[in-house]
């Protein structure tokens, strides 16, 4: 499948996504540059498409920095994809995700209640 082709069917997936559960929030990972510029680019365009799916759909999206992603979820903010994946697998036991994707998005979203769940405490701080 030609990388337009990827694109739209990546907008469709996500527009469903939005549709179909109405979230309030969303969140992504803010992309890094490799040694490789084209591989960089092509992730630019679906983060882009990422990013301005929610946004088209009002809600605010979040972005965060990749060792913010694993600070979250494994404590450091340098570590690999399956101590990230075994610990999803801890902190819920219940959930069978398939593939890298599926567990990379938990990360992020793991990051953005943690992330939430702080300001929340600071303004719940600020107010009193």
């Amino acid at each position: 499948m030609d990388l337009a082709s990827r694109l739209c069917q990546l907008h469709d997936g996500l527009a469903e996504v939005v549709h179909s559960y109405q979230p309030h929030e969303a969140a992504v990972e803010q992309t890094f540059v490799n040694k490789d510029a084209t591989a960089t680019l092509k992730l630019g365009q679906a983060r882009g498409i990422a990013m301005l799916v929610p946004a088209r759909a009002g809600l605010r999206v979040a972005e965060y920095a990749p060792n913010a992603v694993k600070k979250a979820v494994i404590g450091v903010g340098h570590g690999e994809k399956q101590q990230i994946h075994m610990m999803i697998k801890v902190l819920m036991p219940k959930v069978e995700f398939k593939g890298n994707d599926a567990a990379d998005a938990l990360a992020i979203a793991i990051c953005h209640a943690h992330n939430r769940q702080s300001v929340t405490s600071r303004l719940a701080a600020l107010m009193a």
